[in-house]
C-alpha cells in the first residue's frame, strides 16, 4: 500500500514551483495526482506530499483557425471534448479512462488509444508546455502555434515521464475539425489467423479506418472491431471494404455498438490479477495473441492491429499469474518487441515489478532524471528510471 503525509493543490505554475522548491530543500518526496485514473502505473511507494492538479484546469486559449488549444494540465479530457465540440473540433486522442483522465496525466503517461495509427500519438499532438521543475523554476517549451522553433524539443521528454521530470501545468495541443460522419462494424471468427488476416487487410486498405482492434470473447470467438470517421464517401468506402474482407473469410459482421469502447477500457476493468502491455512488430501480433489465449491465467486481450500494441489480462492464482506474465514479456522480447506490467492487484506489487528488465536507454534516461531532479523527490519508483 502507498501513503502520503500531506496533500496540496497549487493554483498556478508559480505556486507549484514554490512547493517543489521547498520539497527539494527539505528532501520530501512528491507524488503528482490528477484524477488518479492511472495511479496504478509504476512501483511507487510511500511519498511525503501529494500534489493535486485540479486547480490548474480549464481552457486557457483556443484558436479554432489555428487548430490549437491551450489548457491547464488538470483539465479533464471529457471537459475538453465538450469545449472543443462547441467549435466543431476535437482532440484526436482516445486514451483509456477518457471520462475522468486529465490532460496532464495523459501526457505524463503517454496514454494513447486506438486512433494512434491514424492521427499520431501524444508526442505528435503536443506542441507546447509549461512545467514546474524541482528547483523552483518554470520551464516553457514549444509554443501555441503548430509551426514554431524551440531549439530542443523538450515537450517530447515529458511525454511518458510519469511526472518524474516535473509537473506539467499547461499544455498546447493540435486539434482537428469534427468528422462529418462515423460508422463501424464488429466481425466474429472462429480462428485467430482469420481475424488477424482480416484486420491486417483492413488497415492496409486505401480508405483508412480510424481504429481496428482484435479481441477474444468469453465464448472463444475472435472479434475484429472497426471504426471509420470522416467524410461520408470516405467512411462508406472504408466500411464497404471492411465488409468485403470479412465476407471473403466467412466472418459474421454486426453493428459496432460499444464494442470498441469496451476494448479501450480494458485497463480500467483489469483490477484483479495482472495486465500486461506489449508493443510488437505487427507481423508477430497474431502468434502472440494465439499463444496468450492458451495461457492458464488468460482472461482477456485487446490488440491494436495497426500499431501492434497488445494488452493481455491474466487472472488466476498468484503464482500462475506471475509465471504467465513473465512468459508474455519474454515472448515480446524474443520477437523484437518490448513490454511491461501495466497493472496488477495490490497483493502482487512486491512480487511482480512493472519493469522486470531494464528498458533500453536506461543510462541516458537516468542522466536526464538527475539533471531535472537531482534530489530525486519527484515520483520515486514511478518509472524505470526514477
Amino acid at each position: 500500500m502507498t501513503a502520503t503525509v500531506t496533500r496540496t493543490s497549487p493554483g498556478d505554475a508559480t505556486e507549484c514551483s514554490q512547493i517543489l522548491a521547498q520539497a527539494t530543500a527539505d528532501r520530501r518526496t512528491v507524488r503528482i495526482q490528477g484524477s488518479g485514473t492511472k495511479s496504478y502505473l509504476g512501483d511507487v511507494g510511500t511519498t511525503d506530499i501529494e500534489l493535486g492538479t485540479e486547480r490548474v484546469a480549464g481552457v486557457i486559449d483556443h484558436v479554432p483557425a489555428d487548430l490549437t488549444v491551450t489548457v491547464g494540465a488538470g483539465t479533464r479530457m471529457a471537459d475538453l471534448k465538450v469545449a472543443l465540440e462547441r467549435a466543431g473540433q476535437f482532440l484526436p486522442l482516445d486514451p483509456p479512462h477518457a471520462d475522468e483522465a486529465t490532460v496532464g496525466g495523459v501526457i505524463a503517461a503517454n496514454s494513447n488509444g486506438f486512433w494512434r495509427a491514424r492521427y499520431g500519438g501524444v508526442r505528435d499532438l503536443l506542441i507546447g508546455t509549461r512545467t514546474a521543475l524541482a528547483d523552483g523554476t518554470v520551464a516553457r517549451a514549444g509554443g501555441r502555434v503548430v509551426k514554431n522553433v524551440a531549439g530542443y524539443d523538450l515537450d517530447k521528454l515529458l511525454v511518458g515521464s510519469l511526472g518524474t521530470l516535473g509537473v506539467i501545468v499547461e499544455a498546447t495541443l493540435k486539434v482537428l475539425p469534427l468528422p462529418e460522419t462515423s460508422d463501424g462494424l464488429v466481425a466474429r471468427f472462429e480462428r485467430p489467423d482469420e481475424a488477424f488476416a482480416v484486420a491486417h487487410a483492413i488497415v492496409r486498405a486505401a480508405a483508412r479506418v480510424e481504429a481496428c482492434v482484435i479481441d477474444r470473447t468469453d465464448e472463444g470467438f475472435w472479434r475484429v472491431a472497426v471504426q471509420a470517421r470522416g467524410s461520408g464517401p470516405t467512411v462508406m468506402r472504408a466500411i464497404s471494404d471492411a465488409r468485403r474482407e470479412v465476407a471473403a473469410r466467412h466472418g459474421d459482421a454486426a453493428e459496432l455498438a460499444d464494442v470498441l469502447d469496451r476494448m479501450r477500457e480494458l485497463p480500467a476493468r483489469a483490477t484483479d490479477g495482472a495486465l500486461v502491455k506489449v508493443s510488437l512488430p505487427v507481423a508477430a501480433s497474431a502468434a502472440f495473441a494465439e499463444n496468450a489465449a492458451r495461457l492458464e491465467s488468460f482472461a482477456a486481450l485487446a490488440v491494436d492491429a495497426a500499431s501492434g500494441v497488445a494488452r493481455v489480462h491474466l487472472t488466476n492464482e498468484d503464482d500462475a499469474v506471475i509465471r504467465d506474465a513473465e512468459a508474455l514479456l519474454l515472448a515480446a522480447r524474443m520477437v523484437g518487441g518490448s513490454g511491461r506490467i501495466e497493472r496488477r492487484a495490490e497483493r502482487l506489487r512486491s512480487r511482480l515489478l512493472t519493469w522486470p528488465n531494464r528498458p533500453n536507454g536506461d543510462f541516458l534516461m537516468r542522466r536526464i532524471k538527475e539533471a531535472f531532479d537531482p534530489a530525486g523527490i519527484l515520483e520515486p519508483g514511478r518509472s524505470a528510471f526514477a
